[in-house]
């Protein structure tokens, strides 16, 4: 049985859950969406499956590298010794799950709030038009939302170095970075791999992750890279105020949407795990 806080936080998140499934589009975007589909249907189908497999790929390779990096290792000891702040018998990730839901969230805020920071300066950078930093602002903003999802999965207490946590983070992320209107169904996928597995090391679901409705996100960020190139050269004292404002506000928004969705997904997770343990 949860505690009463831990059954407060659940049904919040059951409340967002439903907002979710209650999304409604407009026109537009129902019009934008079968342009754009009607457009990449235009290619070969052999082609598309191809794309979608670089794409995947790409985001598997990146998956490792961050996680094998050294920043990575840092700020897995820097969740760790803010776990031992609560309880100093914490040794590895799994002992994260020992703490309390509000000691788990207040360490998971400060990963939050760091990386809606980084994902913000980076924007603001980009945003001053420059080729290299404008030019690298795809990959950066992917980086940025792939770690915190990671540093989430482990301040929650999931090693994602295993099979099926490397899967689940990216899998995560994928929904995350949905359009709203899908995000229901990407939420209902994760939900129901949750249930219908029993083994949580190795993974046997689905391994595609991107497809074309994936796609929207990725060209907000290219119309949002065109929408700097027309404004950089407007400036006040010298600064490209508007084209920065651009970057760095959408950046943002698209990390707080990334990181609200992981953290929603692992809170459900923990409080499910727990009582289902009880």
């Amino acid at each position: 049985m949860l505690s009463d806080r831990e059954q407060t936080l659940l049904n919040s998140i059951k409340d967002w859950e439903q907002s979710l499934y209650q999304y409604e589009t407009n026109d537009f975007v129902l019009a934008y969406e079968k342009y754009v589909e009607r457009a990449f249907a235009l290619l070969p189908e052999q082609t598309q499956q191809e794309f979608f497999s670089i794409v995947d790929t790409w985001l598997f390779h990146l998956h490792a590298l961050i996680q094998g990096s050294q920043i990575q290792h840092d700020a897995k000891e820097r969740i760790l010794s803010a776990g031992r702040v609560f309880n100093e018998n914490i040794q590895q990730l799994e002992d994260l799950k020992q703490l309390s839901i509000a000691q788990l969230q207040y360490i998971a805020q400060q990963q939050i709030a760091r990386h809606r920071l980084y994902s913000f300066a980076q924007g603001g950078l980009a945003g001053t038009g420059g080729p290299v930093l404008l030019g690298t602002d795809i990959p950066a903003i992917a980086v940025i939302n792939i770690r915190s999802v990671q540093l989430i999965a482990m301040t929650y207490g999931y090693e994602v170095n295993h099979p099926f946590e490397l899967m689940t983070s990216l899998k995560v992320f994928h929904a995350a970075t949905l359009p709203a209107r899908l995000q229901g169904q990407g939420w209902d996928k994760l939900m129901n791999e949750l249930q219908s597995t029993n083994e949580y090391y190795f993974y046997e679901g689905e391994e595609n992750l991107t497809d074309f409705a994936w796609l929207e996100q990725p060209l907000r960020q290219i119309l949002k890279t065109v929408t700097i190139l027309l404004f950089k050269n407007k400036k006040v004292q010298g600064i490209p105020i508007i084209s920065m404002a651009i970057g760095a506000g959408t950046n943002y928004q698209l990390t707080r949407k990334v990181t609200d969705f992981t953290h929603k997904y692992y809170q459900m997770r923990f409080l499910m795990e727990k009582e289902k343990n009880r």
